[in-house]
């Protein structure tokens, strides 16, 4: 009997211990993310979500949806965590909510999201390349000819950003701009699929090809692209890109800083969390690999992205995060 009582007072003993070595998180409620429909935000969320849950022994959770709804979710509060506001593109109804002090800017999660129109580097460099002396937009109509748009010959064929989507719209103008739209056809994808595999397609056939894209993406974690020169960026004539009809400039897209946002009531409820998240830093290097590694993984999600991220990185994410809470993630990554 004595031996069973000194058992259950060490059974006892030890749960206590565990209970008051588990974390406990500041927020008794499940933490909800902005579910951007894009892949890069779902990454981050996965990555953040999953170093929430193991190492502050929180709950998580995201609502799906677009840009501008679950930013203004962020705002009533039904939202708490934004992991990708790119401010730039978001500017009026970002920076309205931040007057009204309904949302709060944390830390850079990258500072180098980048825009413009590449080519691949294996056409203008190494022994092979076609076009060594492409290097700016106004060299295109001298290679238009490696371009040659299948229906319409006598031009080339520019493959523009997705039909709807405001860079296909700068992007047009941009062509009219630099006199291209007499040398090469204006080529709308209808899906963000439909122009990653367009360049896909050219790049393993190593085809020339010129064509708009972005980062940070899993296409700039494959493929070796060139970004074409352009007038430099400054914000007078982007603005007036932007705004007229007819602009007599056109001028690089800005390296965009991408932060992450929280709901002002969320920045009070949770400060531990809110230091973890202003100390969330990548780059887009990192994003478009771990994209890249979902691509080319048959079944990988971006769960499976983040744990291989967070294993490969321990030394990087472990600044984020004091060091018992380093520890716990450690331990459940093992």
């Amino acid at each position: 009997m004595k031996r069973l009582g000194l058992a259950l007072l060490g059974v006892l003993a030890l749960a206590a211990h565990s209970a008051a070595a588990a974390p406990k998180c500041e927020v008794d409620r499940p933490i909800i993310f902005a579910g951007m429909d894009w892949a890069s935000n779902s990454f981050h969320n996965a990555v953040a979500g999953f170093i929430l849950e193991k190492g502050f022994g929180c709950k998580v959770d995201s609502i799906p949806g677009s840009t501008i709804p679950l930013l203004t979710g962020l705002g009533r509060g039904d939202v708490d965590i934004a992991m990708e506001v790119w401010k730039d593109n978001v500017t009026e109804p970002w920076n309205k909510a931040l007057a009204a002090g309904k949302v709060v800017e944390l830390g850079t999660n990258f500072p180098d999201a980048i825009q413009g129109w590449y080519v691949p580097r294996y056409l203008v460099e190494g022994a092979g390349a076609k076009a060594p002396d492409l290097r700016h937009v106004r060299d295109l109509v001298k290679y238009k000819a490696l371009f040659r748009d299948p229906e319409e010959p006598s031009k080339g064929r520019f493959y523009n950003c997705i039909l709807g989507w405001n860079c296909e719209i700068i992007n047009t103008k941009k062509l009219k701009v630099y006199g291209l739209d007499k040398h090469f056809t204006n080529f709308r994808p209808g899906t963000g699929a439909a122009l990653a595999a367009a360049i896909a397609s050219n790049y393993m056939r190593a085809k020339p090809f010129v064509a708009y894209y972005w980062g940070p993406t899993w296409v700039m974690g494959k493929f070796d692209l060139v970004m074409l020169e352009e007038p430099p960026h400054n914000a007078a004539d982007w603005k007036a890109l932007g705004a007229e009809k007819n602009p007599k400039k056109a001028v690089a897209y800005p390296l965009v800083e991408v932060i992450v946002g929280v709901n002002a009531a969320f920045r009070n409820q949770a400060p531990k969390l809110v230091e973890f998240l202003t100390l969330y830093d990548t780059s887009n290097a990192q994003i478009s690999d771990a994209l890249s590694y979902m691509q080319e993984t048959k079944g990988a999600t971006e769960k499976d992205a983040a744990l291989r991220f967070l294993k490969q990185m321990t030394k990087y994410w472990s600044q984020w995060v004091p060091a018992d809470v380093a520890a716990r993630v450690r331990a459940a990554l093992r």
